[in-house]
């Protein structure tokens, strides 16, 4: 017999887990500009104020400059330790103060991440996440008809055709969504999807090919399977009203898109909700969530074209 409460304890550990990396991502990747063009302090930790703005006294530390002609000693050692000559030059007024990063900001400099790094770590985090989900679906006995499985020639032709079709409507209707928002001057993050972009063919194909699948079928296995199909037919819970929670949990694990993301992204995840209900197949979602997630990273970083732009012109 079904372990239903075992199962739904697991599916709960494994939904906080990726929220909690889903925040902490968030946060750390809050103060980060790619528009090298900015002019915009990462490491200061504020919105939009550039170094400039910034002086040492705003911090409550009271450095005193050094007199003319002589060299600062701790501009000395952190030259020093840069492989940089000493600068003995008079320090004028006008001069810009270059603000330190504090000790206590986690914010991510992009340039210290490779596209390897990331995908690997997207990889391995819900790689591990479907695996534990997985083996809770073995270990508590909950049959594969509850989570959308079915095992027939139909059910994969049925899948592939129909998540095919799917998959491109939804991704216009998100783009169109997104780029309405954005125009309106809602925020819209892509440094995520942007550090993700690779630029080698092989890299297109481990994206292409590995992390994407990864990614569908861990999120579809969750938030559709896990969250709408067991919890439905374990608890006896109107599968509609797990749509709209697992919706949520949805949006809410994508914050790290801004708030045009989020707000995108729960209705699309609605929308999914929707299909595995009125569908009852696993795969339908999975095969349109993926096409979803291709087409974004195909259009906008390998073939460079901007939805909203387009609309404004």
């Amino acid at each position: 017999m079904a372990d239903w409460t075992a199962f739904a304890a697991i599916t709960g550990v494994v939904l906080a887990l990726l929220l909690v990396l889903s925040t902490l991502t968030q946060s750390a990747f809050g103060g980060v500009d790619l528009d090298a063009d900015s002019g915009t302090d990462a490491a200061s930790g504020s919105d939009g104020d550039s170094a400039v703005d910034s002086t040492p006294e705003s911090d409550g530390v009271d450095l005193e400059s050094p007199a003319p002609g002589e060299s600062d000693p701790a501009n000395g050692l952190a030259d020093a330790i840069g492989g940089r000559e000493p600068d003995t030059d008079d320090r004028s007024a006008e001069s810009p103060v270059r603000e330190q990063p504090h000790a206590g900001d986690r914010s991510v400099d992009p340039e210290s991440l490779t596209t390897g790094m990331v995908l690997a770590n997207v990889a391995a985090s819900q790689g591990l996440f479907a695996f534990v989900l997985l083996g809770a679906v073995l270990y508590t006995g909950i049959p594969v008809d509850a989570l959308g499985i079915e095992f027939s020639r139909s059910y994969l032709e049925t899948g592939l055709l129909l998540g095919t079709a799917f998959g491109l409507v939804l991704y216009v209707a998100n783009e169109l969504g997104a780029a309405t928002a954005t125009r309106f001057g809602f925020d819209h993050d892509e440094k995520l999807r942007e550090l993700l972009a690779p630029e080698s063919t092989r890299g297109w194909l481990v994206l292409l090919g590995v992390v994407l699948p990864i990614i569908a079928v861990f999120e579809e296995l969750l938030f559709r399977a896990a969250l709408i199909g067991a919890f439905s037919a374990g608890f006896e819970i109107s599968p509609w009203l797990l749509a709209v929670v697992s919706s949520v949990a949805f949006a809410a694990g994508h914050g790290v898109q801004g708030s045009v993301g989020i707000v995108v992204t729960g209705l699309l995840g609605f929308v999914l909700a929707t299909l595995f209900i009125v569908t009852e197949s696993l795969l339908v979602v999975v095969i349109a969530h993926y096409f979803v997630n291709a087409f974004e990273f195909v259009v906008h970083e390998g073939l460079e074209f901007e939805w909203a732009e387009t609309l404004e012109s």
